[in-house]
């Protein structure tokens, strides 16, 4: 596995490198050798925050955590991102999926750790009528029934997008591409 470490608002030493990468190594054999983590660590105040993205054919696995200890933060993120490996496993090397960036390991490890409670399962399921409507119309909805995201049909191109409320307190749009 390669890393791509970027710093911002902080100088990232040799130091925290080696760290991630130790860190981060252990879930190497889940991957293809060519598979790439990109690593960004930011400093704000007195605040630690490590967001991993990694991608792999037709998804990705992200985390981001945030504490005081800029080694703190690395390793929650890194059980966060061995819990979604392991959680989705099946998911993962489905071969209707083409997860070609995992691993044979991956594929043969026989770990049994995991319960059946950690599988997948839709406990509610909510039908609602799309009505276009402007993004900012959809964050005045989202916020009147108290979710954390909102999809809804864009009035402007037809598409069906979604707004979710973000950790800084401010709001995102998720609009598919082609």
């Amino acid at each position: 596995m390669k890393f791509n470490i970027i710093g911002r608002n902080i100088n990232v030493s040799e130091k925290t490198k080696a760290h991630i990468e130790k860190k981060f190594g252990k879930l190497s054999k889940f991957f293809a050798d060519d598979a790439t983590a990109n690593v960004t660590l930011s400093n704000r105040k007195d605040d630690y925050t490590i967001e991993v993205t990694i991608p792999i054919k037709n998804s990705i696995i992200r985390a981001e955590e945030t504490s005081g200890d800029l080694y703190v933060s690395i390793d929650l993120v890194e059980e966060i991102i061995e819990r979604q490996i392991k959680r989705h496993r099946t998911k993962l090397i489905d071969k209707t999926q083409n997860a070609d960036a995992f691993s044979v390991l991956f594929e043969e490890d026989n770990d049994r750790s995991l319960e059946e409670e950690d599988e997948l399962r839709i406990e509610k399921v909510k039908k609602f009528d799309f009505k276009p409507m402007s993004p900012e119309e959809a964050c005045l909805q989202m916020d009147l029934i108290g979710h954390n995201f909102f999809v809804f049909k864009d009035d402007r191109t037809n598409e069906t997008c979604v707004v979710y409320k973000r950790k800084n307190k401010g709001y995102g749009l998720i609009i598919p591409e082609d």
